[in-house]
Order: structure tokens, then C-alpha cells, then sequence
């Protein structure tokens, strides 16, 4: 009887064994499996695999965080654009997601980086530190926020020889599905940008962007097709500061046509009309004149005192004040 005993110990015993290393067995597979499709969502997230021109190569790949946390790290990464001919390469990628929520993804890209187009424009840039992270559901990226640190940005035109610089100390993106409609947002702070032999329009300011597009979604993560060509959307608000009152705010309705070219309604509001001349005038002291008639006008429209609202029309591109006074053309993107 006590042999007996001991040999159902030992069959339970044997049998608990064997399931614990099914267990750790499938729960292995799992995670690998996971750790995968954590690859293929952040590839995708840096080239869309929807668009079958782009394609995206994460040099050294390994997989680190067993068995509680996946971690995907990468030496290097490259996206190659072969129908807009457009190449880019960054450094080294680390990201992560836990065990328990995969579909929250958390990463980290490394300085430098640089974008070249086959029109002859390169753009190098560095930053002290750049952390992202994206929420996945069933039909591919809901949500992805962008934070960068100390971002440097420099644009050279080999046509041209025109060179643009842009340095910002803290910039934020934000995108995010609205049922089939695209809702972005975009912070710079302390931010400049200096175009060579043109003269410094306006001094370092802050800056903070607010729109939906209707029926983007795909935007976010590359199942969308045409972009921003026929598109259209709200401004919610574009608001500029450049200090000691010195705002601007521009909000309203747009749309672009199959060309490119951008239609809207917009109400622009100035805050200090006055400190804006001056600052207009010290960039551009040729048109002194120009400026002071704008100004004049401007604040007609206010109704002599400081703060402006006027309404500017955009009509495939031509914009005017309130649908009469001309301003130029806007070129289509």
C-alpha cells in the first residue's frame, strides 16, 4: 500500500513537472511571438508597411526583457522611400512594451538623423533626448505622442544652395483616431528658425498647433493613400507667442483640392498690433512704409486700438483680407 502511495506521488509529481514546462514552454512562444509583433508594429510606426514602396531595415536586432517585459533594440535604423525617393537614417532604437499590455509601446531614438530627397534636399538633425510611445487596437496604431529635447535641425538645398536652421527646446506631437477623422496637435517651445540671407522676421517664440482632418485616421499609421490631397479639416487654432503679450492666433475651416492647392476661412487675431510693426519693420526696414499702411489698415479694422481680428479667405491658394485686399499666393504642397 505505501509503494502504491508513492508511486501516484511520484505520477503526480512527474505530471505537475511536465505541465510546468508546457507552461513555460507556450508562455516562451508567447513571448516571442509578442516580441515580434512588437518588431513589426514599431517598424511600421517608422515605415508603413501599406505603402509597398517604403520599406524599413533595424540593424543588430535583438530581444532583451525575458520573461516579464519585451524589449526590441536596434543599432541603427533606415527607411527607404523608393517611389518619393525619399531616404532617411536615425541611430540606435530601444523599445518596450510589458508582458501584460503589449499593445502599449514605449521607445526611444537616438541622434543623428538625416532625410534626403531625390529634389536635392538634405536635412540633418540632433537632439539631446526623443522618447515616444503608441497605443495599438485591432485595425492598427489609436494613438502615438512624440517628445523631443533639445532638437537641432539644420535644410540645405543642393538646387538652390538655400539652407533653413530650426532649433527648439522642447517639441511635442500628438495624434490620435477620432472615429475615422485624424486629431493632431504640435507644441514647440523656445523655438527659431533662421534662414540664410534672409533677414530674422521673428524672435525666438513658443508655439502651439490644434487640427483635425476628416476622414484621415489612416494617417497615423500609413493605410491612408492620398494624404492631404483632397482633403480637408478645422484649424482649431494656431497660436504663436513671442513674449511680453505678442500674440498671434489663426483658426477656421480649410480643405485642399486634388492639386494641392489650400482653400479655408480664417479668422486671424493680433494681440499688440503695435510691437508686431515695430518687430516687422526692424526685419524688413525697406518696407517701413508698406508696414505702417498695413498697420494703419489693421487697426482701422480694430477700431483704432491694439488688438486686430480680420478675416482671411484663401482661395486655391490666393489669400486675401476678408475676400478684397490681396496678401499672395500660397504654393501647393
Amino acid at each position: 500500500m505505501a509503494a502504491s502511495s508513492q508511486s501516484g506521488t511520484a505520477r503526480k509529481i512527474l505530471w505537475l513537472g511536465l505541465a510546468i514546462v508546457v507552461a513555460i514552454g507556450l508562455y516562451t512562444a508567447g513571448w516571442f511571438y509578442a516580441a515580434n509583433k512588437l518588431k513589426e508594429t514599431v517598424l511600421n510606426a517608422i515605415a508603413p508597411t501599406e505603402a509597398a514602396s517604403v520599406s524599413g531595415e533595424c540593424g543588430d536586432i535583438t530581444f532583451r526583457g525575458y520573461p516579464f517585459r519585451i524589449g526590441l533594440f536596434c543599432s541603427k535604423v533606415n527607411v527607404d522611400d523608393k517611389e518619393n525617393g525619399v531616404s532617411a537614417s536615425f541611430g540606435q532604437l530601444r523599445s518596450a512594451a510589458q508582458v501584460y499590455d503589449p499593445g502599449h509601446i514605449v521607445w526611444e531614438l537616438d541622434s543623428p538623423a538625416e532625410i534626403r530627397t531625390g529634389h536635392g534636399l538634405t536635412v540633418s538633425a540632433e537632439w539631446q533626448n526623443l522618447q515616444s510611445s503608441l497605443t495599438t487596437k485591432l485595425k492598427g496604431i489609436d494613438r502615438t505622442s512624440l517628445v523631443i529635447d533639445g532638437l537641432k535641425a539644420n535644410a540645405v538645398s543642393s538646387v538652390t544652395g538655400q539652407t533653413i536652421d530650426f532649433d527648439a527646446a522642447k517639441t511635442e506631437m500628438h495624434l490620435r483616431q477620432n472615429g475615422a477623422d485624424l486629431d493632431g496637435a504640435i507644441t514647440v517651445t523656445d523655438a527659431a528658425t533662421v534662414i540664410k540671407d534672409w533677414p530674422q522676421i521673428l524672435p525666438r517664440l513658443s508655439a502651439i498647433a490644434d487640427v483635425t482632418l476628416a476622414g484621415k485616421a489612416g494617417m497615423i499609421d500609413g493605410s491612408d493613400k492620398t494624404g492631404l490631397y483632397g482633403a480637408s479639416g478645422e484649424l482649431r487654432r494656431v497660436l504663436a507667442d513671442i513674449g511680453e503679450g505678442r500674440t498671434m492666433r489663426i483658426s477656421g475651416p480649410f480643405s485642399f483640392d486634388n492639386e494641392g492647392y489650400l482653400s479655408g476661412q480664417f479668422k486671424v487675431e493680433i494681440e499688440k498690433l503695435g510691437a508686431w510693426s515695430d518687430n516687422a519693420k526692424q526685419a524688413f526696414p525697406q518696407l517701413q512704409s508698406t508696414i505702417d499702411t498695413a498697420r494703419k489698415l489693421l487697426g482701422a479694422l480694430a477700431g483704432g486700438g491694439d488688438r486686430a481680428s480680420v478675416d482671411v479667405v484663401v482661395d486655391r491658394g490666393r489669400a486675401t483680407i476678408s475676400g478684397f485686399i490681396p496678401l499672395g499666393k500660397i504654393p501647393p504642397i
